[in-house]
């Protein structure tokens, strides 16, 4: 349904009278649902990353693409700021509210609109489950290649916004190597269509800016994504190491071996530890660290793998490998390691999860600065991380109820970002920047680039009101971090402080 526009309510109100907009929104568009009381609004204050919190000015539930471009003409019209909500699983504060702001929740576009076992694709809605994508193409053989830890929970159109991978990203790749063409609704509320279902389409890739924009660019209003057919053989192989450097060693080996597996894992002994009382997933609890290799194919080139893979890891000082016997077996370590995130939950009354990506052949020196930041600091650290592509989770432990421990592990936090780009990595892999670090960006970017990267958002966003605050940091900011200077003491769009 297309709404028609009141040019009476343009403007912006120079407070963000809530009543008003409320009001307003239901003059508009009588059946949006709108959520503004103060208990209603509660479950909304923060994403899965639960060290912020902030509480939104109304949410609102929107059930069409019609109701989407209301609300966004709405908002632009008036300068009412908007951030768009899918699942709410994200590990980055990407989907923190504003207390003057619309919360656009788009949990209700949950339909799969088609499966194509032909084209090998499937088109569905935003709200969509990333697992429910493998589980409607079973039938067909088929299945989604991209598997956060989440995927039972988290919705494919926040797998676009931070470009979301999992423990197969290694050999399949990220969302946006998995997906073909998605919708968008700007903040004018002008539907685009970016990518194509060709394997190519005309222009500049404007589908590859999209994916991992944040909400910053557009709202995500349904997705094609690519289906993959089902290997013919999967097998894991679980080593255990008596140190973590040796299990380094073996990614290094593996990789260099020409072998590119499904998945390759790595977990520490605290890590190891939690997740086996938690899952019973048969892990050797003593080890100081494990690798879980899984090799897919055909029949025969996954038994030839599994062989080399195993010499490979016995040459780099394994104590111990085990071939998971059968599917339930090999479902059991895949089930250890994705829970390790929920299993450390239960050794510490909090976690804060951070996501880094290294070289690899920087593995044993970053582990080794870790544990030196970890006793510095006062403060555990458990290390599960997607060791083939280095794209590291360190889980840092502390309490939030003692005095100056979530300071400590926020400062530890960003110490561990601040490693890995002086070893030529990047401050996230797959978890985005949103609010947790966007200080880090900072350090990762000068200021010609975050200049460039405005003006990317100025493109789509002039007036800046798409989730602002988020992923891309003033050069104000960065200032007061300390890490650059402000050119000629010019701030580039200086529209994007004032939220």
């Amino acid at each position: 349904m297309t709404y028609a526009y009141d040019e009476r309510i343009d403007g912006p109100l120079p407070t963000h009278d809530k009543a008003a907009i409320v009001r307003d929104l239901h003059a508009l568009m009588p059946g949006l649902e709108l959520l503004h009381a103060k208990e209603d609004l509660r479950p909304f204050e923060c994403d899965g990353l639960s060290a912020y919190r902030i509480t939104p000015m109304l949410v609102a539930l929107p059930a069409s693409i019609g109701e989407v471009q209301a609300l966004l003409r709405y908002a632009h019209a008036r300068g009412v700021p908007v951030v768009a909500r899918g699942a709410g699983t994200g590990l980055s504060g990407g989907a923190l509210p504003l207390e003057k702001g619309i919360l656009l929740v788009m949990s209700r576009f949950n339909r799969i609109v088609e499966i194509d076992p032909e084209a090998c694709t499937a088109r569905v809605q935003p709200g969509v489950r990333n697992l429910a994508i493998s589980q409607a193409a079973a039938p067909h053989g088929l299945y989604y290649a991209p598997d956060p830890s989440s995927q039972i929970a988290c919705s494919i159109g926040g797998n676009v916004a931070e470009n979301a991978g999992g423990v197969h990203c290694l050999k399949y790749g990220l969302t946006v190597h998995n997906i073909l063409r998605v919708e968008i609704v700007t903040i004018d509320g002008e539907r685009l269509t970016l990518g194509s279902e060709a394997l190519d389409s005309p222009g500049f890739d404007l589908l590859a800016l999209i994916t991992g924009s944040e909400g910053m660019l557009g709202v995500v209003t349904e997705v094609t994504v690519k289906l993959l057919t089902k290997p013919q053989s999967a097998k894991v192989l679980l080593a255990s190491f008596d140190d973590i450097e040796k299990a380094g060693d073996a990614v290094a080996r593996i990789i260099g071996a020409g072998v590119i597996p499904g998945g390759l894992e790595m977990m520490d002994n605290l890590a190891i530890r939690a997740a086996e009382d938690f899952i019973h997933a048969g892990y050797p609890v003593d080890a100081e660290a494990l690798l879980l290799c899984e090799v897919d194919g055909a029949e025969s080139d996954v038994a030839e793998d599994c062989e080399r893979v195993a010499c490979l890891l016995r040459d780099a000082g394994a104590t111990d490998i085990r071939l998971a016997t059968n599917e339930a077996e090999r479902q059991r370590f895949w089930a250890g390691r994705k829970n390790a995130f929920p299993a450390v939950g239960r050794i510490s009354p909090d976690y804060y999860c951070m996501d880094g990506t290294i070289p690899r052949r920087e593995l044993s020196r970053v582990l080794r600065g870790i544990a030196d930041l970890s006793a510095e600091y006062g403060l555990r650290v458990a290390n599960v991380f997607h060791a083939g592509d280095g794209n590291m989770h360190p889980l840092i432990l502390f309490d939030a109820n003692t005095p100056g421990e979530t300071e400590r592990a926020e400062a530890i936090g960003a110490r561990i970002l601040e490693l890995c780009v002086a070893v030529g990595g990047s401050i996230t892999g797959e978890h985005g920047v949103g609010r947790e670090k966007i200080n880090q960006m900072c350090a990762q970017f000068n200021s010609d680039e975050l200049t460039f990267f405005h003006a990317v958002k100025a493109a789509f966003d002039p007036a800046g009101l798409l989730n602002p605050g988020k992923n891309v940091p003033t050069l104000h900011r960065c200032a007061e971090f300390g890490s650059m200077h402000v050119h000629h003491g010019a701030l580039p769009h200086p529209e994007l402080e004032r939220f």
